[in-house]
C-alpha cells in the first residue's frame, strides 16, 4: 500500500495528512511501468498540457467551480469575488485574495514566503544530503540554467515552495529590490507533487520555468524560480526586468495545475525559519502562507 504524504502545518503546530488531487491517477503515472511510458510518450508533453489548460479556459469548465469548492473546503471569505462570478475553471484557478487575507510578515530583514503552500529548505547548498527522500541531491547548475548564478549562489540557501491545485496560484515577491534579469528556461512539464519528486527530484530542473533575479540591499542578489508542472504550461508573469517591487508584491501567477516556486539566496544572506529547518531535515514540508516568515537577514 503506498504511504500517505504528511506535512507539518505551521499554523496549528500538528503533522496533517495531505489530501492529493488526483492521487490515484498521479500514483498510476509515477508508480506503474504503464504509466511511466504514458508519462514519457504524452503526459510530460506541451501538447497535451496546452489542450488540458484549453479545457480549463472553456466557459464548459464553469461547472467545476462550485463543486471544487465544496470538495476542498476553499474559504471563499478571502477572496475578491463570489464562486459564482468565475467564467471558466481557470479563472477561478488564479482567483484573486483580498489584502486582509495575507498579512505580510514585515520588520527589518525579514523575508516572507513568496507563496502559499508546503515548504521544503535546504540551508546550504553546498551540504545537500537528501531533498524529499535520502540519496537526492539539487543541481543548481542546471536548476538556474547558468554557471556564472550557481557559482554566485553556490553555498546558500533554498526554499522550495510547492503549491496543490487546491492551494492560492499567485506569487508574490519575498523581499524589495529591483528585478535584473528574467528569462525562460524550456523545459518539460513533469508533476511536481511529492508523489513525483520523491521518485526524482531533478523534475525540478527538468521542467518548464522562469528565472528572475533580484537585487536587494539588504540580501544581495536573489533568484526567484517559476516552475512549470503537468496542465500548468502557463506561467504568467506580471512583473518583468527593470521593474522595482516591494515586498509582497504579485511576480505573477501559474494557471491549472500543481507548481512549485523556489527562492534561492546567496550564502550567509539568510538565517531560515526554525521550523523550516527543523522539518527539511527530516524531509517533512512546513505547510504556511504567502506573506508568512521565511527567515530573517543576517547581519553583516
Amino acid at each position: 500500500m503506498s504511504r500517505s504524504i504528511q506535512f507539518y502545518n505551521r499554523h496549528t503546530g500538528a503533522l496533517e495528512t495531505e489530501t492529493i488531487y488526483g492521487e490515484s491517477y498521479l500514483r498510476w503515472t509515477y508508480e506503474n511501468p504503464f504509466g511511466r511510458l504514458a508519462l514519457n510518450v504524452l503526459v510530460k508533453r506541451s501538447l497535451f498540457n496546452a489542450w488540458y489548460g484549453w479545457r480549463m479556459d472553456r466557459p464548459g469548465s464553469r461547472g467545476k467551480v462550485e463543486p471544487f469548492i465544496d470538495q476542498y473546503e476553499i474559504d471563499m471569505g478571502e477572496c475578491r469575488r463570489s464562486g459564482d462570478s468565475f467564467e471558466t475553471f481557470n479563472d477561478f484557478f488564479y482567483r484573486e485574495l483580498t489584502a486582509e487575507a495575507r498579512p505580510i510578515a514585515r520588520g527589518d530583514g525579514i523575508v516572507s514566503l513568496p507563496a502559499d503552500g508546503r515548504h521544503m529548505a535546504i540551508p546550504d547548498l553546498s551540504r545537500v544530503e537528501s531533498i524529499y527522500v535520502k540519496g537526492q541531491a539539487f543541481e543548481l547548475e542546471t536548476f538556474l540554467g547558468s554557471d556564472e548564478l550557481a557559482g554566485r549562489f553556490s553555498g546558500g540557501s533554498v526554499v522550495i515552495s510547492r503549491l496543490c491545485p487546491v492551494d492560492y496560484h499567485r506569487f508574490h515577491s519575498p523581499v524589495s529590490g529591483t528585478l535584473v534579469e528574467q528569462r525562460e528556461i524550456d523545459g518539460s512539464l513533469y508533476s511536481v507533487s511529492p508523489i513525483a519528486l520523491c521518485r526524482k527530484v531533478g523534475y525540478l530542473w527538468e521542467n518548464k520555468r522562469v528565472l528572475t533575479t533580484i537585487q536587494t540591499e539588504a540580501y544581495g542578489l536573489v533568484a526567484f524560480v517559476a516552475i512549470g508542472a503537468t496542465c500548468v504550461g502557463r506561467i504568467h508573469m506580471t512583473r518583468g526586468k527593470g521593474a522595482r517591487v516591494e515586498q509582497g508584491e504579485e511576480l505573477g501567477y501559474f494557471a491549472f495545475g500543481g507548481s512549485c516556486v523556489a527562492t534561492v539566496f546567496e550564502k550567509s544572506r539568510i538565517a531560515l525559519e526554525p521550523d523550516l529547518v527543523e522539518n527539511s531535515s527530516r524531509e517533512t514540508e512546513v505547510y504556511a502562507k504567502m506573506g508568512d516568515r521565511l527567515g530573517t537577514a543576517v547581519e553583516r
